[in-house]
């Protein structure tokens, strides 16, 4: 990650741990959301660990797929303690989270009462189902019942999938997208592996990294010292190498056959207008011969016809002579 991105989170992460009396004045649940989005492997697990190992917090990890209704959801919300981070993973597809309050539903099972269960006989309607409004109600209301202070996370790969409402500020306070692998943090990385601040092929790897997209998790494996290499640098960035140019030549090679591609359906295309073109000139000049030829008949009448009133006016006359 980017250092100066990495400080604002740090430095926001200071101003909410520190900041009890603020929350205590302007009457607001002492909470805090943040919204981790980008392509797997680009280190949304890791930043949460990072938050908790940072603050000191625990971690509460929700799996929303287990849960049934929104009581389930209340208690396990109630369960949690101050000083932590609730986090709920790949929130996108861990429910299919919609504005309705209450679905279709059959009748429960293995329930002699179906009002035990939730379910409403009379509207067909299990009525305390999970859905988006109960999670919503519990993020904004719950946690004011609560003294200590609690950071809640949502992970996502599809961004543009989530309701707006769901990650709204006010909800999701911060949104963080967790990006691929850029030279900066591909130092921080060889750091941490390799123990090295600076090598020769450093230079290969920024160049590289400018033009290919690589997750911190793949260059992270590229980076881990095998048993025979143990620490070797040379040999851990010279695989990192060999991996960015094989991405690298994958991706131009994938390029240049959409441009292949490309240039086949324009020409296609192009062909086809020449072709639509030709038969449209074809039809106005046969139209336009046609047109003269009907013409060509129509003078030759013309012609027959006068002729003829010639001849009946010179018999006539020849006749009155007579």
């Amino acid at each position: 990650m980017d250092p100066a991105k990495k400080q604002m989170i740090k430095d926001d992460l200071d101003d909410f741990s520190n900041s009890r009396d603020y929350y205590r004045r302007i009457g607001k649940a002492w909470k805090r959301g943040y919204l981790l989005h980008g392509p797997p492997g680009t280190g949304k697990s890791t930043m949460i660990a990072a938050m908790a190992n940072y603050l000191k917090y625990d971690i509460y990890d929700i799996e929303l797929t287990t849960l049934e209704t929104n009581s389930d959801l209340r208690k396990l919300f109630i369960e949690t303690t101050g000083k932590s981070i609730i986090v709920i993973e790949d929130i996108d597809c861990s429910l299919d989270l919609t504005g309705s309050r209450a679905t279709m539903l059959p009748p429960p099972p293995f329930h002699d009462d179906a009002a035990e269960a939730g379910y409403d006989k009379s509207r067909g309607k299990r009525l305390n189902i999970l859905t988006l409004s109960g999670l919503l109600n519990f993020i904004d209301g719950l946690w004011s019942a609560h003294s200590g202070e609690r950071i809640i996370v949502f992970t996502t790969n599809h961004l543009d999938k989530l309701d707006p409402a769901l990650i709204r500020r006010g909800r999701m306070d911060m949104h963080i997208e967790m990006s691929y692998c850029g030279f900066e943090a591909f130092k921080t990385l060889a750091n941490n592996y390799l123990e090295v601040e600076a090598h020769p092929l450093f230079g290969a790897v920024e160049e590289l990294l400018r033009a290919v997209e690589m997750t911190p998790a793949d260059v992270a494996e590229c980076l881990m010292p095998s048993k025979r290499s143990a620490r070797d640098a040379d040999a851990c960035l010279a695989r990192l190498i060999d991996q960015l140019k094989e991405r690298k030549a994958a991706e131009e090679d994938k390029e240049s056959k959409t441009a292949d591609e490309d240039d086949e359906q324009n020409a296609a295309k192009e062909e086809e207008e020449d072709k639509r073109e030709t038969e449209k000139v074809a039809s106005k000049s046969k139209s336009k011969k046609e047109k003269s030829e009907a013409c060509q008949v129509v003078t030759n009448g013309a012609h027959t016809g006068a002729s003829g009133v010639s001849v009946s006016s010179s018999t006539d006359s020849l006749l009155i002579d007579s």
